[in-house]
């Protein structure tokens, strides 16, 4: 029966995987919070989707040499041993179930522009949980039904903001991108600034590596869809992006709620543009969930099978870690509670502060793995220009996942070292236990001294006789 609930991703379905969760619901309001900068911004996306695109090849490089499920786990324990690896599935699980919280909390005031009513605390906690648990409900069917729902909420969700990047462009006025740097300081600076917020856009390039255990061929297919989804990706944010700075007027768009919708109305006339992007963030922000749902089990049931995370995390049916989904959906709705017992100012802006950080452990462990992997290699084994290649793209990487360490500001980098450091009391949990079972396990393998006595002395007709010529 579990057969026909579980299906190894293909080539298109992996993608979609990349896609789905690269594309959230931040990128409809993405061109209004970079506006302010002026179009260096661009400028800023077009160096930070460079990055991204060399994170993507290292991923599908390390693919190759290790096509296991856990992605940057398992790259970060074979390079540097348990204690990375562990570090490394800590904080990507960490980010996965807080950025779920904060999706479903997102998804909220776009279904109340579908569904437009009197909202409550009450509604609205009752909407996102819905939010967090359909997609898990997905999960636990199995993997035939996480890919089908990512393929059909990507193709959903692509469709319509590939439709407004690309018939914008017809509608482009120069005259509307104000000035190529707004603010008052350098260029260089604006950009900076600009990259600040644009730095998470590409969060989630290591969905296929994370899931490679479940991509057919991983070998090949988890380096091809982690660079077509990144790809993608970068059209529809690029493309939409400059659609929109050029059909919305400046000082219209730097005050923005909802910039793709006043592209759309700015585009056909009328105020049903709002409705068309409410549907499609809500497609978006649902798709994002079901492939980050199955991306919160994946790497501590990798971490699980090497004795890292508590055991019952190994818990599998139908190709999905069923327990490490309900943690993650749990964990997830107690902290989407608290959100609205206590109001977004409180405990969930602390937490999702301390995602931003917690996001590029991974990476960085990741990154630095592919040069470790590179400089110890057989030289004879390598050759010479791909060599020069993949260094370099390792090191790009380093750094692209460095500039995003230095992007989450002060804030977030505390919290996140503080909430990393937290995890070893876990560790230590866990490497005491695996210890103590290995000592049961050398005790009871150590011969009795009854075994000693049953072992009968050597026949003296077993000795050799000696060598004769």
């Amino acid at each position: 029966m579990d057969d026909r609930h579980t299906r190894r991703f293909g080539l298109g379905t992996a993608t979609c995987l990349v896609m789905g969760n690269i594309i959230g619901g931040g990128i409809f309001l993405l061109p209004a919070s970079v506006a302010p900068f002026g179009t260096v911004s661009l400028v800023a996306f077009g160096v930070l989707t460079v990055g991204a695109v060399a994170l993507a090849l290292v991923f599908g490089r390390l693919a190759e040499r290790h096509p296991d499920t856990g992605g940057p786990y398992v790259y970060a324990r074979e390079a540097f041993g348990d204690f990375a690896g562990f570090l490394s599935a800590w904080s990507y699980w960490t980010m996965t179930w807080v950025s779920n919280a904060a999706l479903a909390v997102a998804i909220v005031g776009y279904v109340h522009v579908l569904l437009p009513g009197r909202p409550t605390d009450t509604t609205d906690l009752v909407i996102a949980l819905g939010a967090l648990w359909l997609p898990a409900l997905a999960n636990f069917a199995g993997t035939r039904y996480v890919g089908l729902v990512q393929t059909v909420s990507t193709v959903l969700k692509f469709i319509p903001l590939l439709f407004i990047a690309v018939v914008g462009l017809f509608f482009f006025d120069p005259a509307n991108l104000g000035s190529f740097n707004e603010g008052s300081g350098s260029a260089l600076g604006g950009m900076s600034a600009a990259a600040a917020i644009l730095l998470y856009s590409y969060v989630g390039v290591e969905s296929a590596a994370m899931s490679a255990g479940e991509v057919r061929d991983p070998e090949r297919n988890v380096g091809r869809a982690t660079v077509l989804g990144t790809i993608g990706s970068a059209v529809v944010y690029l493309l939409g992006t400059v659609a929109v700075f050029g059909s919305v007027a400046h000082d219209k768009l730097v005050k923005s709620q909802a910039p793709f919708s006043d592209a759309v109305n700015a585009m056909f006339g009328g105020h049903w543009g709002g409705t068309v992007v409410a549907i499609a963030a809500v497609v978006s922000i649902i798709g994002a969930l079901n492939g980050w749902t199955l991306m919160s089990a994946q790497s501590p049931y990798a971490a699980a099978k090497d004795g890292l995370f508590p055991a019952p995390f190994l818990t599998k049916r139908r190709g999905v870690p069923t327990f490490g989904v309900l943690a993650a959906v749990v964990l997830a709705s107690a902290l989407t509670v608290i959100n609205y017992l206590i109001g977004s100012g409180g405990v969930f802006e602390i937490l999702v502060l301390i995602t931003t950080f917690s996001a590029t452990v991974p990476y960085l462990l990741a990154a630095g793995a592919q040069v470790y992997f590179l400089l110890t290699g057989r030289r004879d084994k390598v050759r010479p220009a791909r060599f020069a290649r993949d260094l370099t793209l390792a090191l790009t990487a380093f750094g692209f996942t460095f500039w995003l360490v230095a992007g989450a500001g002060y804030a977030a980098i505390y919290q996140g070292v503080l909430f990393l450091f937290a995890g070893i009391l876990v560790y230590a949990w866990m490497a005491a236990r695996r210890t103590a079972r290995q000592g049961e396990e050398a005790a009871t393998s150590l011969p009795t001294p009854a075994d000693h006595e049953a072992v009968p002395p050597p026949a003296a007709s077993a000795a050799v006789p000696p060598h004769t010529t």
